[in-house]
């Protein structure tokens, strides 16, 4: 989904070339954790804490790594944005890791990942016609705050249930994070291949 900034625009920001290093990082965690929800057939409370609190954990951490590769300017609200959405969610892993719990799942889980979707959803909008991420964020966010619309209802039926849930939401992100990943690291090959003739 992702498109290159148009080169005609004067606002487009430029991201690092290789912003596609920590894309398809965060694909892999999404799709590492989404396979786990999908082969654990019966995980325990404990489990299901520390699977989800990696997850959002690692996620979070990855999109703290990534601000300045964005090309969002330092200090700019965008990025401030977007590194707070990395701050809440690496937050809300340690929480739900630390204080394993349906309730800590379904309500501190879905709050992370409402804040973080929502974020993405504001910086998709926002950085529109002036990231390669745009569309992606955009993307991103509406699957994040689904999914945290989604947990809380799924409390009652146990850990099983609310992996499901939240792998659901991962294994669709991690698919969109690798075609975008995917075609930034082809459009930074084309224009390395252009630099050097």
């Amino acid at each position: 989904m992702t498109f290159p900034a148009d080169p005609q625009a004067s606002t487009a920001l430029p991201a690092a070339p290789d912003l596609w290093k920590p894309v398809l990082l965060r694909a892999v965690i999404a799709l590492a954790f989404g396979a786990v929800t999908v082969f654990w057939a019966a995980p325990p409370v404990a489990g299901m804490g520390w699977a989800g609190g990696l997850y959002l954990l690692a996620t979070g951490l990855v999109l703290l790594g990534s601000v300045k590769k964005t090309g969002l300017p330092h200090g700019d609200r965008t990025a401030k944005i977007l590194a707070g959405a990395g701050a809440v969610l690496t937050g809300t892993g340690a929480a739900v890791g630390l204080l394993p719990g349906n309730l800590v799942f379904g309500i501190i889980g879905a709050l992370g990942l409402g804040f973080a979707g929502a974020a993405e959803l504001y910086l998709g909008m926002a950085a529109r016609r002036r990231s390669v991420l745009a569309r992606d964020w955009i993307a991103s966010g509406v699957i994040g705050l689904g999914t945290a619309v989604a947990l809380p209802f799924f409390i009652d039926l146990g850990p099983h249930a609310l992996l499901g849930v939240a792998g659901g939401g991962a294994i669709i992100s991690g698919v969109l994070w690798t075609l975008a990943g995917l075609t930034l690291r082809h459009d930074a090959r084309d224009v390395s291949a252009e630099a050097v003739n």
